[in-house]
């Protein structure tokens, strides 16, 4: 006879499947958590005015503390390597993190990894085996264009601009921000805490003209240019997949003093609760490393950040070859 422990396990078991779809579901309910996870973030290629660049791509040192900040380690992973050597760190790591730039997201060696990773992470979700994504602004749209099978993305006017989020009916219910505290998502609505730099959008127009996107991805959250609706947030349905157009790790971590950056205690604890939240999808991944050596050799404690100025758009950058 089942007691009323067993019928709170069976609810949030039935909850997890009618919220999280069949992969997520099945995925998460029969592993216990690991509480070391490891994220991986992917490089880019570096920027042209770059002077302080060394190597061919970097990795802003912000997307390093605002996971680390949440309680995960990090490996960074670099562009260029082959396919077998992504598909080893992918074995390896809990969850991956697609960060902001500006670089080429269909032909640039950042995209061709995104599309290799993404790939791995829907296979591996289809098996039951949980790995979550995150895009941040240029990770977004990454995650839109590997869905979208095209590039769907618009110009809007969101460079360098603080905006509240407009959330969806879908938000309250969501994966993402059904735990958060009632007084930061009235934060999010009520104050101008979201940092925006970015040119391009996916609009709400183009979003619900491709199929492939709405069956995909739920939206969380919208926001206007005056002119141009576009989503700000978005979660998949049947994957812990992710995706802001907005900067959370900006706020805590990133010290140019130009329109768009909030420092707010508001602004502060959104960071907060989106990191802590994504290390905890990356908790529910048993993915490990071969051995001891190994993880240590390919954790981002083995690089240092260089210094580029309180006045740079990145304080600090890692760099590789």
């Amino acid at each position: 006879m089942r007691g009323p422990a067993d019928a709170a396990v069976v609810f949030l078991v039935l909850t997890a499947c009618l919220c999280g779809g069949p992969h997520l579901c099945a995925a998460a309910r029969s592993q216990p958590l690991n509480e070391r996870p490891i994220i991986g973030v992917l490089a880019q290629e570096n920027l042209a005015d770059d002077h302080f660049a060394r190597g061919s791509s970097y990795i802003a040192a912000s997307y390093i503390k605002y996971l680390e900040s949440a309680g995960a380690r990090v490996v960074p992973i670099r562009i260029n390597l082959t396919e077998e050597e992504y598909i080893k760190i992918f074995n390896s790591i809990n969850g991956l993190l697609l960060p902001g730039g500006d670089v080429d997201i269909q032909t640039s060696q950042f995209s061709r990894a995104a599309r290799i990773f993404y790939n791995l992470a829907l296979k591996a979700n289809d098996a039951g085996d949980y790995f979550p994504l995150w895009g941040t602004c240029q990770g977004f749209q990454q995650l839109s264009v590997l869905t979208a099978r095209k590039n769907l993305l618009t110009l809007t006017k969101t460079k360098a601009v603080a905006l509240p989020l407009v959330f969806s009916p879908a938000a309250q219910s969501s994966r993402l921000f059904r735990n958060f505290p009632k007084d930061v998502l009235q934060s999010l609505v009520n104050e101008n805490i979201t940092s925006n730099f970015h040119s391009w959008s996916l609009s709400m127009q183009n979003y619900s003209r491709n199929a492939k996107l709405k069956r995909f991805y739920r939206v969380l959250s919208t926001n206007s240019d005056g002119e141009k609706e576009f989503i700000s947030t978005m979660e998949a349905y049947r994957y812990p997949f992710y995706a802001v157009q907005w900067h959370p790790e900006k706020s805590p971590f990133e010290w140019i003093d130009k329109p768009g950056m909030v420092h707010t205690v508001s602004a502060l604890r959104a960071s907060f609760y989106t990191g802590s939240f994504f290390v905890s999808e990356a908790m529910k991944s048993q993915h490990r490393f071969s051995n001891p050596v190994e993880e240590d050799r390919a954790l981002i404690y083995n690089f240092s950040p260089v210094y580029r100025g309180s006045n740079a758009i990145f304080v600090q950058n890692y760099y590789f070859d």
